[in-house]
């Protein structure tokens, strides 16, 4: 299977000292190898910032 499910955590909030935000996604791991980053809201500071894949 070439897609891989992974997860996105924010990352602004823990520097902050709010709750961190995290979101599930996929991706194809033969077309993308580096890791994902995109925008998305963060309930807790009530705003879109970026989130990056962590490790699973």
């Amino acid at each position: 299977m070439p897609r891989e499910i992974v997860i996105l955590e924010c990352t602004e909030a823990r520097a902050l000292g709010k709750p961190v935000s995290r979101y599930m996604t996929s991706r194809n791991k033969k077309t993308k190898q580096e890791r994902v980053e995109k925008i998305k809201f963060n309930r807790h500071l009530n705003r879109r910032t970026l989130h990056k894949e962590i490790k699973s």
